[in-house]
């Protein structure tokens, strides 16, 4: 069932998109004042009103089909991300917590300079 509204959602979608390139802008008479002919695949008058009532008509089964397929997806949810999380989140008795690392000193980081506020080298014993 819901392979055949994605295969009937997905043929709107391209017809859709092919209808509304079909249609004339609103500057397109422009053209054929200043000397370009008048070619239209409709006739003079144009196809305007079978047009723009495909276009609507296109319009809401794309959204009717966009509606039963968001509703359709919600059904195939068995768990939640948030369900595994709390169950892995809580912690284990089993192993007590190690203290966090005491933070390095603040030097510049490079080789052979000393960190800054530390005593010199020169009395530091055993260096």
């Amino acid at each position: 069932m819901i392979a055949l509204v994605i295969a009937i959602h997905v043929t709107i979608c391209v017809v859709l998109t092919v209808v509304v390139l079909l249609q004339q802008g609103k500057g397109a008479d422009v053209g054929a004042v200043f000397g370009g002919s008048s070619q239209t695949v409709f006739g003079s008058s144009g196809a305007g009103n079978l047009l723009t009532r495909v276009t609507s008509g296109l319009a809401v089964a794309f959204f009717a089909t966009s509606m039963f397929l968001a509703y359709a997806s919600t059904k195939h949810v068995t768990s939640s991300i948030f369900d595994k999380s709390s169950r892995s989140a809580a912690p284990s008795k089993a192993a007590p917590a190690k203290p966090a690392p005491a933070p390095a000193p603040a030097g510049g980081g490079f080789p052979g300079e000393e960190p800054f506020g530390a005593p010199p080298a020169e009395s530091v014993p055993g260096k």
